[in-house]
């Protein structure tokens, strides 16, 4: 096996499944990339046996082969070396060689056939739609996933496809994010998949700003997504989502509507004096405006007045001031709508002009 290509072309597919390859491996053979030369295209995989990233690219002088180069050493040495060179790599029994210019690198290797591979998925339901609208998907409620929650179906994102639409929700249990968009075509399977919350970190960190298609597979028990020159694998995680729905609160009729970076700045203000280990903030409503109100446990106190667009008098809701800002920051327009049933009730924070985004943040005891 052996092959040549410009530093700058190697990197880019090396940097998209690095990531993927875990720092401490119970296998040895896990720390390695698959590299797999054939018809001079080079692949190179990378799993954790839950998450697996192929990325191609084309390259020259090719010999077709396969072997497994550790990770980490082969990418920080493409990363180290100069701009323009031309690296040449090639196996020579159980080393390979890596040259580019003046340096000269031998790596260790391990064997093609002891690296696990996800050969096909069973394939349910495909849908096919642009790079960054599945990114922003993920990322306006990637925020609220759990991270090592004992259920550990909240780790993770649902993906749910309905009728004609794709959902991405996620929760950890004092906070929901929602997102939606509109397919156009009715789906034959309505799915409901959970991608661990470290596939997700994975994919929102390959998605580019483009809109080039994206393939996504579901299986019955892997997702696949798909776009030119890389294909990423994950296993779902077996268990049930809650039903999400049910928390989005209903008759919600006490509403304000405000500017979203006058909102932000407050609340960023007030979080200074607020309790560290709670974080909670008081919102106060009354015709004409909000109040934001901090304590802590050395008596100091916070208030920010700012105006809104609401005719509620006298509703006084605590929440955690974390919460409120990383809804905030996944939410994009000028002006944001909080809504509220009573004073004991989770607020629901939406764009003005936007119904496709929902959060909702449970209340907190003051």
């Amino acid at each position: 096996m052996q092959f040549s290509i410009q530093r700058e072309a190697l990197l880019k597919p090396l940097q998209q499944v690095v990531g993927v390859v875990e720092r401490r491996q119970t296998l040895p053979v896990l720390a390695n990339l698959l590299v797999n030369v054939h018809q001079g295209r080079v692949s190179f995989t990378g799993t954790d046996l839950e998450v697996e990233m192929i990325a191609t690219c084309e390259v020259t002088d090719a010999v077709d082969g396969e072997v497994t180069i550790p990770a980490r050493k082969l990418f920080d040495i493409v990363k180290a070396l100069p701009d323009g060179v031309t690296i040449h790599v090639k196996l020579g029994g159980e080393r390979v060689n890596v040259n580019a210019g003046r340096s000269r690198f031998t790596l260790a290797t391990l064997p093609a056939t002891e690296f696990p591979v996800i050969e096909s998925i069973e394939l349910v339901e495909k849908v096919s739609l642009p790079e960054n609208v599945l990114r922003d998907l993920m990322e306006r409620t990637a925020f609220a996933m759990a991270n090592q929650d004992v259920r550990y179906y909240l780790n993770g994102m649902l993906l749910e496809l309905k009728q004609q639409q794709l959902r991405c929700v996620a929760t950890d249990g004092h906070r929901l994010a929602l997102k939606e968009i509109d397919l156009g075509d009715a789906v034959a399977n309505q799915r409901q998949v959970i991608i661990p919350r470290k596939g997700v970190n994975e994919l929102i960190g390959l998605f580019g700003s483009g809109e080039g298609g994206i393939d996504v597979e579901f299986g019955r028990n892997h997702i696949r997504i798909k776009r030119e020159g890389v294909v990423f694998t994950s296993k779902l995680i077996d268990g049930r989502f809650p039903d999400y729905e049910a928390v989005i609160p209903l008759g919600a009729d006490k509403q304000a509507v405000l500017f979203r970076d006058e909102l932000r700045g407050a609340l960023q203000r007030a979080a200074i004096l607020s309790n560290e280990k709670y974080r909670g903030v008081k919102i106060e409503l009354m015709p004409g405006k909000m109040r934001i109100i901090a304590h802590n446990p050395e008596q100091e106190e916070a208030v920010e007045e700012l105006e809104a667009d609401t005719g509620v008098s006298d509703l006084a809701v605590g929440f955690n001031v974390g919460y409120l800002l990383d809804a905030l920051a996944a939410l994009s327009g000028e002006k944001v709508r909080l809504s509220l049933r009573d004073a004991q009730s989770s607020c629901l924070l939406q764009d003005e002009d936007n119904e496709q985004t929902k959060h909702v943040i449970m209340p907190l005891r003051l």
